[in-house]
């Protein structure tokens, strides 16, 4: 049967386009945002894939066979395919057939199916964690590694449900500020913010209390796990990329919840407090003993490991999950009795650990799309380019004789950038702009040059806030930043950023970097995102890795070659003079 008003086709490859102009497109979105990850969102085809982790979440967050199947026959334009139909009920109906349960101080898994349990018994994944079958269908497990059980599970291809329960932790009185206290102007959560700690908190204090939230950079993350600590009101632990995000959380704590700064500790290489909220940076849980080996994550080889039984925490959060270092992997597979809340922007990761995060720190909760927080005007609008730079004619030789793990490098310190650099300030010379790079010599060359200040990971931490205070209250208008700015970074009046080095092909890095620009301008104003590229080399290779990502998300994504650059500014603004105002 045919529909061809409907805008949705799904293929026998799991693969789910969905057209944009249909006038249903909203609709079918929404059917399909909580069991299809969505791969690509260009201007009129969105495509979507079916996963088995995608459809676990989506049974995890209480979705049935017969919603998800509903959902798309009643969008889909042709006839379901019988090998999808049959895989999202196989693959659905695998989450909860075995469950992780407690009596006691005993942890069993369990099951209905005799002959999975048999299977299970003799695998090898789970054979160390197994002390005795209670009987066919029940088996006691080692508590302490609840998180180790369930890994291996999804490695298996049966995921359990976690009904083994959460400590309460201690008691916290947690409320939000109905006005904020630094400017004193009203302080209510956006819809989404609600909906979001509302699903993570859906089954209450005995279940509810694992999952995590995507939101894009400048969404407010951080909002959702202040709203969740509320509603789980108990002694938490946070856990952020760097110090600046620490001493943000801070400040956010204090300006929209009641907690006193007596109640709200830094656990940093430069203070070592522990109180009711502890607020932690994965460098500094994840320092070892000297003498240990890189990949030896016995939890005695790191002394700040004991932060997470310091205290009886009730919620742990982790900040910008994404990132989350193997060591705390490791840690997190031995706290499983703790609610667990991940932020994030993107679940993308290079090293491809998805399926760990769903394990250790709980199922995807809450998602939406980039682009309709746009939309609604929670974010900016925002435009891509990216500009490509030819090797000067006498590099070119050096080049090519450059060992091949070097060339990245070689290519991304092209000194052409520059006067492209120069000639894309011009035309935005009322902009706050951020200069975005991942080397920093070359950084510290532009900001010579340029005469702006400039923030690496060797900038003090007082001088750091204080340059991102210059920005944001506007003494500063050009800022040249490395890698330490890609994460929890508020800058909210940035508006361009022109990024002249990344780190290959990240996609993570490239998220980070585009939602420095996401947070809504006072003016109303859209924001721009330049790339600049060495054509014809590695660096250009790994463009197209990171360029994947923003037209997933939606954005158009132009390119421009240096003289398409030059020839536009020529026209607009009649010159190719610069002048940086810093102060």
């Amino acid at each position: 049967m045919i529909n061809p008003e409907n805008p949705i086709i799904v293929q026998s490859d799991k693969s789910i386009l969905l057209e944009v102009d249909s006038p249903l497109y909203e609709m079918a979105r929404d059917v399909l945002a909580p069991f299809a990850e969505l791969e690509k969102s260009p201007e009129h085809i969105h495509t979507y894939r079916l996963t088995p982790l995608s459809l676990w979440n989506a049974a995890a967050a209480g979705l049935t066979i017969e919603e998800i199947l509903d959902g798309l026959t009643m969008y889909a334009k042709y006839d379901l395919p019988g090998n999808v139909m049959h895989d999202i009920k196989d693959y659905m109906a695998r989450y909860g057939m075995l469950k992780l349960i407690k009596e006691d101080e005993d942890m069993f898994l369990i099951s209905d199916d005799l002959p999975l349990m048999l299977e299970i018994g003799q695998h090898s994944k789970m054979a160390p964690f197994i002390i005795d079958e209670v009987t066919p269908t029940k088996f006691r497990v080692k508590a302490d590694f609840r998180g180790h059980v369930k890994q291996a599970l999804v490695q298996i291809g049966y995921p359990a449900e976690d009904l083994a329960g959460y400590m309460e932790g201690d008691p916290l009185d947690i409320a939000l500020r109905p006005i904020t206290l630094k400017e004193e102007r009203p302080f209510e959560l956006r819809h989404y913010q609600v909906d979001a700690a509302e699903i993570f908190h859906a089954k209450g204090a005995l279940h509810g209390g694992s999952g995590t939230i995507v939101l894009p950079c400048g969404a407010g993350k951080t909002m959702v796990g202040m709203a969740v600590m509320e509603k789980v009101q108990c002694s938490t632990l946070i856990l952020s990329p760097n110090t600046v995000a620490v001493r943000q959380w801070q400040a956010e704590l204090l300006d929209k919840t009641e907690l006193t700064e007596d109640q709200i500790g830094e656990y940093s290489g430069q203070r070592k407090e522990i109180k009711d909220v502890t607020i932690s940076t994965y460098q500094v849980i994840t320092y070892r003993k000297r003498g240990t080996k890189k990949k030896d994550y016995n939890i005695d080889n790191f002394p700040h490991f004991e932060l997470f039984n310091a205290r009886n925490w009730g919620l742990i959060i982790y900040d910008e999950v994404h990132l989350l270092p193997a060591p705390v992997f490791r840690i997190t597979a031995e706290i499983q009795a703790r609610r667990r809340l991940g932020l994030t922007a993107t679940l993308v990761r290079e090293d491809g650990r998805e399926g760990d995060v769903f394990s250790l720190i709980g199922p995807k909760k809450y998602d939406v799309p980039w682009k309709d927080l746009e939309r609604q005007g929670w974010i900016a609008p925002a435009e891509c380019h990216e500009v490509r730079v030819p090797l000067p004619i006498e590099l070119k030789m050096e080049y090519a004789v450059t060992p091949q793990r070097q060339k990245a490098r070689y290519a991304a310190e092209n000194p052409a950038k520059i006067p492209i650099l120069k000639k894309l300030l011009t035309e935005h010379l009322d902009d706050n702009i951020l200069i975005i790079g991942t080397y920093v010599d070359q950084l510290n060359q532009i900001a010579e040059q340029l005469n702006v200040p400039v923030l690496t990971g060797k900038t003090g931490i007082r001088k750091r806030e204080k340059l991102y205070e210059q920005f944001r209250n506007g003494e500063i208008r050009c800022l040249v930043v490395s890698k330490v700015a890609n994460f929890s970074v508020d800058l909210p009046d940035a508006s361009v950023a022109i990024e002249v080095s990344g780190t290959f092909g990240s996609r993570q890095e490239e998220a980070q970097r585009l939602g420095r620009l996401l947070r809504p301008k006072s003016d109303g104003r859209g924001a721009h995102f330049y790339t600049i590229v060495t054509r014809d080399t590695v660096e250009q290779m790994y463009a197209v890795n990171r360029q994947r990502f923003l037209t997933e998300q939606g954005y158009r994504y132009e390119i421009l070659y240096e003289d398409d650059v030059l020839n536009e500014l020529r026209i607009k603004n009649g010159s190719l003079g610069l002048s940086v105002q810093t102060s």
